[in-house]
């Protein structure tokens, strides 16, 4: 197993969207030497400008790295750019760690772990939870599946990224543990929406409201940093609601597999495709308010 230290180890990263970005910027200022590849390269920009190689391809990314983190968009694009033609196993090197930080199938995280054994290398399934902020502010919460040692080697780069990093078990653990989250915030944020809804309906100061409740037994994070951002008209993403729509499509599906009926999950993507249907597909999860509240 590869020792990870800022002056030895080189680093890939595919994907450098809205977390990505934050993401690898906190590597890159731990002293880490980085080569990153995205869809649309003026979104590594900041990153090249910092000292990031920008590559052509995945292929490319990990024919310069030891370690490899990916965070894309949807499972077809974990496929892409980690199995396919020119994705960043083919370049790999015997012993090379990929890290899949995408939200994605349990199952399709079990398959790209197979497959990197069957080449000498390792992977895991890592996605994160705390979106923007916790992106820049290097506090969020990753959930990893795959190995307990190559998970224990790679605590430094945790570390850089995040405030809490837990590891849940075989590959696709990872996966699972985030499904649960998204179950978490997905009725969450229906009770957010109806709740601020009574309190305008009502003539209550939301503002006012939120200084009570946020404290409070019904206190939460989506609470805390996504109601000013209703209360602002702020749709900016943290989180796309179109990925959020595909994470509840996964856990529908693996609750299906299961046997398992999950009400709460099933009017919140409802209620989500309703968003979509009034053009905020690219909006934040917060813009839920929108199609709650017409």
């Amino acid at each position: 197993m590869i020792s990870i230290h800022p002056e030895t180890t080189r680093l890939g990263w595919i994907g450098t969207g809205v977390m990505g970005r934050s993401m690898c910027t906190h590597l890159l200022k731990a002293g880490y030497s980085l080569s990153v590849y995205n869809r649309t390269p003026e979104k590594s920009d900041s990153l090249v400008q910092m000292g990031a190689r920008r590559c052509e391809s995945p292929l490319q990314v990990a024919q310069n790295s030891d370690v490899v983190f990916s965070m894309v968009g949807y499972p077809s694009d974990v496929e892409e750019v980690l199995l396919g033609e020119s994705g960043a196993l083919r370049g790999l090197r015997s012993g090379g760690i990929l890290v899949d930080m995408t939200t994605s199938r349990p199952a399709l995280a079990e398959a790209v772990y197979d497959k990197a054994k069957q080449m000498g290398c390792h992977a895991l399934d890592a996605p994160v939870s705390g979106g923007d902020i916790g992106a820049k502010e290097a506090r969020l919460s990753i959930m990893v599946g795959g190995d307990r040692d190559v998970f224990d080697a790679l605590v430094p780069l945790w570390k850089s990224m995040g405030k809490t990093y837990v590891y849940q078990g075989p590959a696709g653990s990872g996966q699972h543990t985030k499904m649960v989250n998204q179950i978490l915030i997905a009725s969450s944020m229906v009770g957010l929406c109806e709740a601020l809804l009574y309190a305008t309906r009502s003539g209550l100061d939301p503002q006012t409201v939120l200084e009570s409740v946020s404290s409070g037994a019904a206190g939460s994070w989506s609470l805390s940093n996504l109601t000013p951002r209703i209360l602002r008209e702020d749709y900016s993403p943290g989180f796309f609601v179109d990925h959020f729509v595909k994470d509840l499509g996964i856990v529908l599906d693996e609750a299906a597999r299961m046997q398992l009926q999950l009400p709460g999950v099933e009017l919140a993507i409802d209620l989500y495709r309703k968003l979509q249907g009034m053009g905020h597909g690219s909006s934040g999860t917060q813009a839920l308010w929108l199609a709650v509240s017409r």
